[in-house]
Parts: C-alpha cells; structure tokens; sequence
C-alpha cells in the first residue's frame, strides 16, 4: 500500500512550480476519488449508459441503474480519464464534463473546488501529465480493497499534512489502532454477528475520512460476508466529508447517512440511536465555537446530551464521550443494547476535583454501569502527538459477570517499533499485540495481572472503587493582637477601615500589649476608640481585628456568636477519603461512617483541634490508571553510584590534561 501511495503521491511531483506544497491535496485526493470510482464503475459502463439513456428523471435514473449495476451512482458523461485525453486541446472542458455527469449525490468534488483546480492545472501547463498519471493507477476493487483504499487515503492525507504542516492526526486515525478499537467493540457480539441476516448500525461522529467505518464493515465482513451492515458518519472538515461520502458510495451505503457539520454543536442524528459507536474526536481542542449551542443543550437536563457536565472550555474530548452515550442504541427487552469505542488521551481519567463538570461526566459512566473497559495504549502511536492514550469501551447492558466492574488494561509495554517513522508515529500495533490485547479482555478477571513477558497487563474494580468523598477539615483559629507599628501597616491596605477619620491617631495611644483572646481586645480597644470618638461598623471591626490579628499556637481560639470555634482558612486542608476506605461498606450511605473512621485514625492523632465541616463534602470520581499500574524501581546500590561518578571524573581528568598538553 505504500508503495501505490508513494506512486500516486509523485504525480504531485508534477505541481512543483506553479502549486504550493500545501495545495498538492487539493490535487492530489479528488482525482484518487474520481480515479476510484472511475474504476468501480469501469465493468459497468455499458450497463450504466444504457440505464441511464431510458430516463432523464434523475430518481428513475439512480433506480434503473441500481438495478442494472448494483451500484448506488451513475455517470451519465461519455468521458473517462483516458478518452478525456484523447482531446488534449479540450480536455479542461472534457474532465469538468465529466465530473458533472455524475449523479447528485456525488457532491464530493465541489468541496475540493474540483472545477477550479481543473482550471489552474490548465493554465500552468500540468493537466495533461497529471491526468494521464492517474489513468494508469488501478484502483480497482480487484486490486484494492475497500479497506486498502482507507489505507491509500491514510497515507496520502498524511503526506498532503506533512507537506502543509498541519494537524494530519485532527482528521484519522492509523488503522493499527482502529483494528484493536474495533475488536474490543465488537468482542462482545462476535457470536451474534454470525448469525444469519444479521443486522447492525455502526456510527461514528467524527469520521474524519471513513477510516473507523471501514474497519468495521471490514470485520463484520469477514465475521459473516450476508451480515446487513448500515454505517453513519458526520464529520465537520470538508475535504474529510468528501472522502468518507466517496467511500461510502463505492461500498453501495446510503449516503444520506454521511451528513458534515459540527457534532458538538448539531447532532444530525438527533433522536438516532445505534448498535455501535466510534469515535477519534479531536482532544485538547477547544469547544468555543460551540459553545452556545453546547450550553442551551446541556441547560435541558436529560433531554440533552450533555446533562451530567460540562468540561473546560479548553477541552471538547469528554463532550464526544457523552454524546456517544446518548448514541447508544438503548437495551431492549432481550438485553440487547449498544457498545461504543472512543480514543482519548489522559486528561478525561482525572482531570476535575470533586464537583467539577469532568468529574461528575465519569461520576455518571461509572454510577450508570456504562464503562466497559479502558485500555492504555503504548506512546508514539499517533501521527501528531506522543503523548499517552487510551481506548475507552462503553457498553449499556454488560454480560453478567462484568456488571458493576470497569476493566483496565495496561498495553503501554506493546507495540512494535516501525521501521519507518511517519511524524510522531513510531510504533504499531501488530497483529500479536491485538490478539494479546484483545484475549487479555477476554479473560477479566483471569487475566495476567502482571505480565512480566511485556504482554498486557488486566485488573478488574469494582465501579466504586472510583468514587471518593473530599472532605474538608478546618482547624480553629488562634489570633494574637497587639497595635505595633509593623501592625498598623495593614490598616492601609483595608478598605473598609481607610476612610475612618482619626483611627490610626487614636490606635497609636492605645498601647503595645499583646493580647491572646480577641473578645478581650476587642473589648478593650472598642472602649479606647470610643473615648476618641471613633465608631466603627460591624465590617469595620473585623476589618480591624484582621489587620492587627496574626496566627499564634498559644492564643485562645476564636468562637463565633454561638461559641463555636472558628476555622483558620489558612489551616484549611482538604482530605480525600476513598469509598470502602477501612473495610467500610464501599456505598454512599457509608459517607459518614467512613469519612469519620478516616478522620479519627488519619486526621486527630496529629491535629487534635480540627473538625470536619461536612456541609462542603463532595463526591468526586478519577481513574487514577498509572497508580494502579506503578511498578516500583529500588534505586541503585551507592557503591554502583559511586562507582559511575568516579569513572567520570576520571574521564573528564583524562580529556583536561590532553587540552593541557
């Protein structure tokens, strides 16, 4: 496949000059397209002419060629790429017949401005060399598949984004990690996808080129050639749309489920619901564009897909994570539901405290039963980043004995190191790593938990074992007072007291003694005030006791109106207290029970005047995957250290004296 990709992709060798780098795309991916159909279509021809010439309503025309083609499209030009050619003086004009002629559901060259880039090659003298390159490429199903083809498009996207410098990752995903998605998804229903007639929708809102689709036709496929497949796509870059719409109409798909827009701020499935999801959403993207809509929709409450939170502005990713839940074909009476698939990076496992929008977004998956499993891929598997990411398997009616359990799989140590780089792709996933994987998942609870051979590492929690109560601990405050001038400093930073006319005249007679209880410096210093005609609010006199108050261990602590202790916001300390935490019962309704045991044992022994203040307790939900995975390294022996230092020196010696000499 790369080898037809680095053949294909050298015709734009031909646009050096007159095109840019970056422009070789717009060349290059609509004649692959129109090269590919061209091909699809090629055995068919004849049939398709004579279809076509019993009708000039468009809808009987699309009917009749069906019929005689199989085929969902039709091309009512008489041109193909090589009898363009046989009129070069007019073969501007012939190719624009061409592309013309196909049927109106084959929209995807205007969104290359195909016309246009027709003309430009024209006038700078490369139509002809460029279209008689891709008349001699054979991209016919014979010779690539519709998988390969995905694969063809992999790379030139790739090679048009390396060229331009832009994001190739943003619009596909390598197909080595799409294979293992689509495994993990479709694991669970392998025996029911043999069955005969079967029927299943797979949906992806951010198809990028197809590439996710593919795969999974692909699979279902080869699991059973009469399965009845319908894929769904939505997708917002319009060369993107334009490719996955082509793949589409090549495989005899109904193209009116491939639809471009912004799934975050549109669902064009709205009220669709399917037995598979999958998705590469863009992370780390920020969602403003959509954020009106993003808003207005999470404000409807359940009605809408984004009810459980919101997540930063910054991020999108987790907002792709609840509009696969609602996507999800809802369980029906026989248990069946729907499974999804997304790849996301690190951030969506822990980022938000308690309270927060991404914490309550997994408070929600986990207390609903909804994550299946999530897998930790190795690094350096993507094209634009190195960074950690993971593949999340969501399923709403889950087999029995997986209920209740999330299943991490650490795969971080697998992975085969490519002999080729492209950009930060360094590593793929071989078909032995998938089927590690893949079996690792297989197994629950019965996999090796710790595979020391550099397989695939499984553990099993319960969903619980997520959840957790941050609690707030006060201490009481412990306030010394005393008007020194180091003191008096403060008052001028306080607004409230810097209009008091005569305050600092009247404090700086008041005395230097320090004082360790507040009601009696208050006392004291308020009968002072008055005596020089100094009234003070009730904001005024705190304001007052603050700026001349500083923290100390031996004062009395400080009681409100009821006697009750005050808290030193700046001794405020937040504890996080595990669900289950000392063999408690791991549920909600052990909040108190357990937050207190934790309290008792972890909190008083070392801070005997603190105390919970439960009214700021939340419940909060992380997936902390590297901790449960952490592998302790002792450090080196001091000797081995010690040795390696010595070496050195020895060394860096040895190079002075020669610089000396």
């Amino acid at each position: 496949m790369s080898q037809l990709s680095n053949f294909v992709w050298s015709i734009a060798d031909l646009l050096r000059g007159p095109f840019k780098p970056h422009q070789y795309g717009t060349v290059i991916l609509p004649f692959t397209i129109l090269r590919r159909m061209e091909c699809v279509m090629a055995p068919q021809r004849e049939a398709m002419a004579a279809a076509v010439a019993k009708s000039e309503d468009p809808t009987m025309r699309r009917a009749l060629v069906r019929r005689a083609t199989g085929l969902p499209f039709y091309n009512s030009s008489k041109y193909t790429l090589a009898t363009a050619l046989e009129d070069p003086d007019n073969l501007a004009a012939n190719l624009i017949d061409y592309v013309n002629g196909f049927s109106t559901e084959v929209d995807v060259f205007k969104h290359f401005d195909f016309e246009a880039r027709i003309h430009h090659l024209d006038a700078a003298d490369r139509l002809i060399p460029v279209t008689q390159g891709f008349a001699k490429v054979d991209l016919s199903t014979g010779n690539v598949s519709n998988a390969g083809m995905g694969d063809l498009f992999e790379h030139l996207i790739f090679k048009d984004f390396e060229a331009s410098n832009a994001e190739a990752g943003d619009f596909y995903t390598p197909r080595d990690a799409i294979r293992l998605l689509v495994d993990l998804v479709f694991a669970e229903d392998t025996d029911a996808l043999a069955a005969p007639g079967i029927t299943r929708s797979v949906y992806d809102p951010a198809a990028g080129t197809g590439g996710m689709l593919s795969v999974a036709e692909e699979h279902l496929r080869d699991l059973n050639p009469k399965a009845n497949l319908a894929l769904y796509a939505q997708e917002i870059n319009p060369s993107s749309y334009a490719i996955a719409k082509s793949d589409m109409l090549i495989k005899g798909q109904d193209i009116a489920n491939v639809r471009m827009g912004d799934t975050l701020a549109e669902d064009l499935f709205a009220g669709e619901t399917f037995d598979f999801v999958l998705s590469n959403p863009p992370y780390g993207v920020d969602w403003k564009a959509s954020e009106k809509a993003v808003r207005a929709e999470a404000a409807r409450g359940t009605a809408g897909r984004f009810a459980p939170g919101l997540p930063s502005v910054g991020d999108g990713s987790m907002l792709f994570l609840l509009h696969l839940l609602a996507k999800l074909r809802p369980a029906d009476a026989r248990g069946n539901g729907g499974r999804g698939g997304i790849v996301l990076n690190g951030s969506p496992l822990f980022n938000g405290g308690a309270g927060s929008g991404p914490s309550e977004i997994r408070g929600h998956l986990l207390e609903n039963d909804l994550i299946d499993a999530i897998v930790a891929l190795p690094n350096d598997m993507f094209y634009n980043t190195g960074i950690a990411t993971y593949l999340w398997i969501l399923d709403n009616t889950k087999q029995p004995e997986r209920r209740g359990k999330v299943q991490l799989i650490d795969a971080t140590k697998l992975g085969t190191k490519m002999r080729k780089s492209l950009g930060s792709k360094r590593v793929e996933i071989s078909v032995r790593d998938r089927e590690q994987i893949v079996r690792a998942y297989d197994q629950f609870d019965a996999a090796p938990s710790d595979a020391a051979d550099g397989g695939p590492r499984s553990k099993a929690f319960d969903n619980l074992d997520f959840a957790y109560w941050s609690v707030t601990v006060e201490r009481s405050l412990r306030l010394s007072f005393q008007v020194t001038p180091e003191r008096l400093e403060n008052l001028s930073a306080s607004k409230p007291l810097a209009k008091v006319d005569g305050l600092v005249e009247a404090l700086g007679s008041f005395g230097d003694r320090l004082y360790l209880n507040r009601e009696e410096f208050l006392r004291d210093v308020g009968k002072h005030l008055g005596s020089h005609s100094v009234a003070l609010s009730t904001p005024q006199r705190k304001a007052l006791w603050t700026a001349l108050g500083e923290r100390d261990e031996t004062a009395d602590i400080c009681t409100d109106t009821k006697g009750r202790p005050e808290p030193d916001t700046s001794l405020r300390d937040t504890e996080i207290v595990p669900f289950g935490w000392g063999d408690n019962p791991k549920t909600h309704d052990a909040e108190k029970t357990t937050i207190q045991a934790y309290f008792d044992e972890e909190v008083a022994p070392h801070v005997p005047d603190a105390w919970i203040d439960w009214s700021k307790t939340k419940v909060g939900y992380e997936i902390p995957f590297t901790r449960h995975f952490y592998e302790y390294v002792p450090p080196r022996p001091l000797a081995e250290i010690d040795a390696d230092l010595e070496a050195s020196v020895a060394r860096i010696l040895s190079l002075l004296r020669e610089v000396e000499q």
